[in-house]
């Protein structure tokens, strides 16, 4: 059978977890000839660094970074336009970026209902993106889709024809998702979740591949875990659970060094430098959540797992490109994540820049 089969992107836990640092990554070393970008919408952000700067993209995939890859944003994914335009050309993107016909577009209404809405706002914690409303109306089959906006008439692509053509001829294509597994809205942790599903499954349905035409599925975790905005979390660091974890002892330490005070998660959030891209809001910082990571690698599919941020909690191994040189105790935590969850890692982030990756996939 000709054809080749496409490598999906996805988080594990609560959002957060690097995927931007991943894809970027994966787009530079693997050279896709498409990477299309799947998810909610414009609620969702990846911070991602190309020379030395920073991008924080809502909209454009992060595979931009690759200036051989054609760009795309499937069907199931909700699009503002004044927010795509602006990435677009703050990325140098036009030319080779596009949008399914089929997307629907988020208007200043969604958004204000979306901020307006007390139970949304307060008890959920939406971002005000307008993603909901949004989503609701599309929903009630009454909603405008891109095909109908002349803003984007020059964007407008028919995705799912052009990755399984792209497919069919054995070109790669690399699908990268948004937000985690825990905020869905079938799996997650309900009510506090976000309004689709952001599952790889989910993925692949907002792109237009079919599941007998994904070969990899990624996911992405955090060497510790995070969450913006309300709802459960296990494993939080607090002044009364400190105590049971040894390691988040040490890094409280080092961050009162920086002079750093306040409550416990809070030092720890500043000193970890864990802001939500699209709010700004400062995240929740737990111990690793293996019970999680477990439960969304099953229902993922995982056949590979991505750990970021591992400097962050030791510092030791910022940069490290070879698995051999991390410290031990960082090889330890690896090890771990591998037992309790049952699927290997691949790759480990080791700092924010694209290259700072030890890879371990198989050639």
């Amino acid at each position: 059978m000709d054809g080749n089969k496409a490598t999906i992107v996805v988080g594990g836990h609560f959002g957060d977890e690097g995927k931007g640092k991943v894809i970027s990554y994966l787009a530079t070393k693997d050279e896709p000839d498409i990477v299309a970008r799947a998810g909610v919408g414009p609620n969702a952000g990846h911070t991602i660094y190309k020379d030395g700067k920073e991008y924080g993209l809502r909209m454009v995939p992060c595979g931009f970074v690759n200036p051989g890859s054609k760009l795309l944003i499937g069907a199931g994914v909700l699009v503002d336009v004044e927010c795509f335009l602006r990435e677009v050309k703050t990325t140098g993107t036009q030319g080779r970026i596009f949008l399914d016909k089929r997307c629907a577009i988020i208007e200043a209404r969604h958004k204000e209902q979306d901020s307006s809405n007390k139970y949304l706002k307060e008890k959920v914690g939406t971002t005000g993106s307008g993603c909901g409303p949004a989503n609701a109306e599309r929903a009630n089959r009454t909603i405008k889709l891109a095909q109908e906006m002349p803003e984007v008439s020059k964007y407008i692509a028919d995705v799912p024809l052009e990755v399984n053509t792209a497919l069919k001829a054995g070109k790669n294509v690399l699908i990268e998702a948004s937000q985690g597994f825990g905020l869905s809205l079938f799996y997650g942790t309900y009510p506090f979740v976000t309004s689709k599903d952001t599952s790889a499954s989910m993925a692949a349905t907002d792109i237009g591949v079919g599941p007998t035409k994904i070969k990899d599925v990624i996911v992405v975790f955090k060497a510790y875990t995070t969450r913006v905005g309300a709802g459960p979390m296990e494993h939080y660091i607090d002044e009364s659970s400190i105590k049971d974890y040894p390691l988040w002892q040490e890094v409280l330490e080092e961050a009162k060094k920086k002079g750093l005070t306040g409550a416990v998660n809070e030092i720890l959030s500043k000193h970890l430098g864990e802001k939500g891209t699209v709010t700004g809001r400062s995240r929740r910082v737990g111990d690793f959540d293996y019970g999680l990571a477990k439960y969304s690698s099953m229902v993922n599919g995982a056949t590979q797992l991505c750990i970021t941020c591992l400097d962050k909690i030791f510092p030791e191994c910022k940069g490290v490109k070879d698995y051999g040189k991390l410290s031990q105790r960082a090889k330890d935590h690896i090890k771990r994540i591998e037992k309790e969850v049952g699927v290997n890692v691949t790759m480990i982030s080791t700092g924010p820049n694209p290259e700072d990756m030890t890879d371990l996939r198989k050639k």
